[in-house]
This record gives C-alpha cells, structure tokens and sequence, in this order.
C-alpha cells in the first residue's frame, strides 16, 4: 500500500510541475519592479502563488471521483488554470459541466470525443458555430486517464487554434488524472476497511452470543429485573458492532461498548473475573479506528479466562488503561492469562496463522499500520503463562482520521 500512495505522490509531484512553470511564466512576462507590488513579492512569486492556490481549491472535489457534481466544483477553477474562454469536463456519455461561454458546442463537442476516448490520445480541432459573435472556435481534446482507462475528457475552448493551450491541457488533464487516481486508491482503501470490519464482526464468537443468551435466560425467572439489565446491554453491544456505517469512532464510544460486553462476560463468570479500568477524560474524543480496541479485550478475557482450567485458582484480572501521552493516547490492555509463545504470535501477525483470536489481533495490526504508518503498529509483550500486554499508540491529530457520523438504529 505504502508503495502505491508513493507512486501516486510522486505522479502528483510530475503533474505539478507544469502548473508551477506556466505560473512562472505568467510571472515573468508581466514582471515589474519588486517596489511596485508593496513588498507582496515579485509577479513570478505571486503568478506562482496563485496557480498553485488555484490547483489546491480544485484538487478536493475530484478526490470523490469524476461525476456531475465533483465536475461542477472544480470546472471554474480549473478553467482559471488554463485561462480560456470556455471549459468543460466530460465522461463517455456526456458533458458533465460546461463553464464559460458557448454552451451550444455541447452536442458536437461529444460527437468529437469518440476517436479520444477510445485511443486515450489528445487531439485539437475547429468547431463549427453559425453564430457570428461567439467567442469560441477551437476545442482542444485532453483525455482524462486513470490505470490505462480513460474517464473522461478536459476540453478547453478558444477563439484560435493555440500550441500553448494544447500543451497546457494536457498537463491540466494530467493532473486531474492523477486527482482521479487518488479518488480510486481512496475508494480501493475505504473497501478494504469495510472488508477488514466485515471480518471482525463475522468474528464475534457465536460462543458468546449463545453464552450470553443462555446467562440472560437463567436470570429470567430468578431475577427478572437483572435479565432486562443484561438483554440490555446485550442489545447495546450489538448495536454498536454491527452498526452499518462508519470508519472511525471515538475512543468513548469504543470503551462504552467494551463495558457492554465485560457486563455480559461479568454475569457469565462472576467473580472469576476482575476488571480494573484507568481512563483520562482528555483522552475520550481521541478518534481511532472502529472495533479497534474491542477484540484486544475479547481477545484477554479469551486467554485470560477461557483458556484456563476451572479451578480455584482460576481467576483472572484485565487491566485496561488509557492515558495521554502528549500527541498520542496511549492505550494498554493487560491480562494474566495463559499467554502466547511469542514465535505463534509472530506468525499470527505475518498472517502465516490464525488461530481463535489471532484474527482480531492481527486485523487491529493491520488497519492501526494503515491510517497512522507502520510506526503505529500493536506492541505486544508475551510469553507462555506470563500473560499479555498490548499496547496501542493513538495519534490525537490525524488528517482524514475523524468519526463518521452517528450510531444507526438496528
């Protein structure tokens, strides 16, 4: 992944670079004394500047991908980085969103774009108008291509036929290209999320929802009111796991439905089972990935209570802390359970294994190296019968990283 993104930035870096010299030419041609613009800079800084600003406004729409709207949003300014009398944006069926004069070239511009959008390569031609004072006589043809594919097109309209505006269209449309490359590896990224969170939740142990439900029926009749309690909190915690939207979610939230299912283990093993919790409340908004935390602590209570024999000295302590540590929240689950060979667990994060649990640990791994980088990645101290420790370093401020939305009804 981190080699695709690589690639991608240096192709915004390329397709930049023309923006950067047309301003500079701009600049240059019309450079006047330095005093004259006071102190603002020179005209190539300020030519510079404003292409750069201009590319900047336009690039987020096309992030979302080429459709009517996105063209809608960016078309005004992209027709400012070519400074023509007219632009418009097309896919394979139509014209997308026309900016500028002479609107009645729609139709023919779309018969011209055929030959275009099949070969992937630009072309320039005169256009046909009966209207004496329009201001428009030559469309140039950018195709707009992603992977080998081709989207769309750029067409830029002028009065005259030009060599600079054929070559400036091609390297507008090349970086709306790469914009739209970005918008595939956005979409590609957000699938494989839904995909990782799919498997979580297919994840969640049908042993618990029978243990639940059977733990919740043995207080129906001896103890109505802890029964309504426990379905309660059994309702809570599904509804927050298979909850059908969303990316991310606050740390709040996360703990709030880990207490849920520590209530339902709770009324399942009693005092076999203690929990301590430490949380700093400046930590609570923090944003991280959803279903994050909440296999870590199934994963404890797993070899922490599950994995031992049923004895009197069976019992088992979870420690779940968060605190602030400055740019991050730093979050520790603790057990002293029967632990790992640290071998097995290298392997389960490699993906080269996945036993019961080992598909939590290692997709939490996985998705926490993907939205904050490899330096990110859970941290876990164990042996066999010594327990585990996992540890997870939150960044408070991450661009892109923030909650989505609301919890939908069930």
């Amino acid at each position: 992944m981190s080699g695709e993104v690589s690639g991608f930035l240096a192709g915004l870096f390329v397709a930049v670079l023309p923006l950067l010299a047309a301003g500079f030419w701009l600049g240059r041609r019309t450079a006047r004394p330095r005093s004259s613009l006071g102190g603002l800079g020179t005209p190539v800084e300020h030519a510079t500047f404003q292409t750069l600003h201009t590319a900047t406004l336009a690039a987020p729409p096309l992030r979302a991908g080429l459709t009517e709207e996105t063209a809608r949003r960016s078309a005004k300014r992209l027709r400012t980085l070519l400074g023509t009398d007219a632009l418009c944006l097309t896919d394979h069926e139509s014209v997308l969103v026309w900016e500028g004069v002479g609107a009645h070239h729609r139709a023919e511009i779309m018969e011209r774009l055929a030959g275009p959008l099949e070969s992937g390569r630009g072309e320039a031609f005169r256009l046909t108008c009966d209207i004496i004072d329009c201001p428009v006589r030559w469309a140039v043809v950018a195709p707009l291509t992603v992977d080998d594919r081709v989207h769309g097109a750029l067409v830029a309209c002028a009065p005259l036929e030009s060599a600079v505006l054929v070559r400036a269209a091609g390297e507008v449309a090349r970086w709306v290209s790469v914009q739209l490359e970005l918008a595939d590896l956005d979409q590609s990224r957000t699938r494989l999320i839904e995909a990782e969170i799919k498997a979580l939740r297919a994840q969640i142990s049908p042993h618990f929802i029978f243990n639940s439900l059977a733990v919740i029926a043995s207080f129906v009749r001896t103890d109505p009111e802890r029964a309504r309690e426990l379905l309660l909190e059994f309702a809570d915690f599904t509804r927050y796991s298979f909850r059908r939207h969303g990316d991310f979610t606050t740390l709040a939230d996360e703990l709030h439905a880990i207490d849920h299912y520590l209530a339902l283990v709770r009324a399942r093993f009693g005092d076999r089972l203690s929990v301590t919790l430490q949380i700093a409340p400046e930590v609570l908004p923090v944003t991280l990935p959803f279903l994050c935390l909440q296999p870590l602590v199934e994963n404890a209570v797993k070899h922490g209570l599950e994995g031992r024999t049923v004895t009197a000295a069976g019992k088992s302590h979870i420690s779940i802390t968060a605190q602030d540590a400055g740019a991050e929240a730093l979050v520790v689950i603790e057990d002293d359970g029967v632990g790992m060979d640290p071998a097995l667990l290298r392997r389960i994060l490699a993906g080269d294994v996945s036993p019961s649990g080992g598909i939590g640990l290692s997709n939490v791994d996985e998705r926490l190296r993907q939205v904050y980088g490899d330096d990110h990645g859970l941290v876990i101290e164990t042996a066999v019968g010594a327990g585990m420790k996992i540890t997870a370093r939150l960044p408070k401020y991450q661009p892109g990283v923030h909650p989505d939305g609301g919890m939908p009804g069930v």
